[in-house]
């Protein structure tokens, strides 16, 4: 019922540009971070309760549940060491430290690893076995020798030729599955509202 009255009150104002709407819109929206902190609270704490089972019961590769209790809890105390204790009076904190020394580089490694997952899963996309997996081909050979320097090495055709691909055919694509997602995004939103779908109450629909 809440989710119901919330909704419909959302709805209602985006419509109906009336101060009395727009009050009743700003006040909403001044409890949402309130709503997030407790929200917060929850989520630390069901993800501790998760990790925390695992770490108990030596579960498989329970390591890793250690390795995101540790910082998940280490992080905000770091946040409030002084910057003297790693270098002077004007140096990093802990958690400046942490984060540069730590995070990023985890951060460029996965994104490393990413980009190895994206380029075999593309090899093996990328076999001529039909028509259409033929001009997706050749349109991606384009496309990519377009954002090289070697590809000037042809002439500025095909520069262009990668430009007019992505600008007109990847677009029109593009905005087809960006209007396919938003409807979804309508429909669930208007179940979950209506209370057709109540999945997210942790029932089955029942």
């Amino acid at each position: 019922m809440i989710a119901l009255v919330g909704g419909v009150i959302m709805i209602i104002q985006y419509f109906v540009p009336h101060r009395i709407s727009q009050d009743v819109f700003n006040y909403y929206t001044s409890w949402g971070p309130i709503v997030a902190t407790f929200a917060l609270i929850l989520g630390v704490g069901s993800v501790t309760r998760v990790h925390m089972y695992k770490i108990r019961m030596k579960s498989t590769n329970w390591a890793y549940s250690l390795a995101v209790i540790l910082p998940m809890f280490l992080m905000p105390v770091f946040a409030l060491l002084p910057g003297s204790l790693l270098g002077g009076t004007d140096g990093p904190g802990f958690f400046d430290f942490m984060y540069s020394r730590v995070q990023i580089p985890i951060q460029a490694t996965m994104f490393s690893m990413l980009a190895f997952y994206i380029a075999s899963a593309a090899f093996r996309a990328f076999r001529a076995k039909s028509l259409l997996a033929t001009v997706l081909l050749v349109a991606a050979v384009f496309v990519m020798l377009a954002q090289v320097p070697i590809g000037d090495l042809a002439g500025r055709w095909l520069p262009n030729t990668g430009q007019w691909i992505l600008r007109f055919p990847n677009l029109a694509a593009k905005r087809a599955i960006e209007l396919g997602v938003g409807f979804g995004m309508l429909a669930t939103s208007l179940k979950i509202i209506f209370g057709v779908e109540r999945g997210w109450l942790g029932g089955a629909g029942e």
